[in-house]
């Protein structure tokens, strides 16, 4: 029975100490007046995994703070930016690194999801690192072209792992980052 213990307590520490995701900063374009950005605020609020939200209105940026260990969904924020109206301009993400290893356009896995890595060098990501996504809802047109000349897989294009790889994962959401 004490072993039994043990086991438990060393999975959920283990569990606990998990890559995850601390906060994000996204800033949502269209914002015109105090009621824009309280209107993408209440959004905002609804999402089950944010703990705490501050407000940058010189910036229209929105600080997310997320509770910890929560799965963190970062479509499911540029969905609430929208569902209020707005685009997202900018999404930056700080997450919290134990030696994950990145290269230049390559895939890594991460707090239970896919991310893509773009225009990095090879480095060993070790504690907290602000990484910005860069998708095609995440990004003006021109940074998106600007990125998508940088890729080879056709992941950033589709947002799914469909021709990336060989693993039968088709429809596997990839996010793509650069840093």
């Amino acid at each position: 029975m004490k072993r039994f213990i043990a086991l438990i307590a060393f999975i959920a520490i283990a569990f606990g100490a998990q890559a995850q995701y601390k906060k994000a900063v996204v800033q949502a374009s269209g914002l015109t007046c105090a009621m824009c950005s309280r209107a993408t605020l209440k959004s905002l609020e609804t999402l089950p995994f944010v703990d705490k939200i501050d407000t940058d209105l010189n910036t229209t940026s929105f600080i997310l703070s997320f509770k910890p260990n929560a799965a963190v969904d970062l479509d499911a924020i540029g969905k609430k930016v929208e569902d209020a109206g707005f685009f997202v301009a900018k999404l930056t993400v700080t997450a919290d690194f134990d030696k994950v290893k990145v290269s230049n356009d390559a895939h890594v896995p991460f707090a239970g999801q896919t991310l893509h890595f773009v225009n990095v060098k090879d480095q060993v990501l070790q504690g907290e690192k602000d990484i910005t996504v860069i998708d095609k809802a995440f990004v003006s047109a021109s940074v998106y072209k600007k990125y998508s000349s940088q890729v080879k897989m056709p992941c950033y294009k589709t947002g799914t792992m469909a021709d990336c790889c060989k693993s039968g994962a088709a429809s596997k959401r990839v996010i793509h980052v650069t840093i």
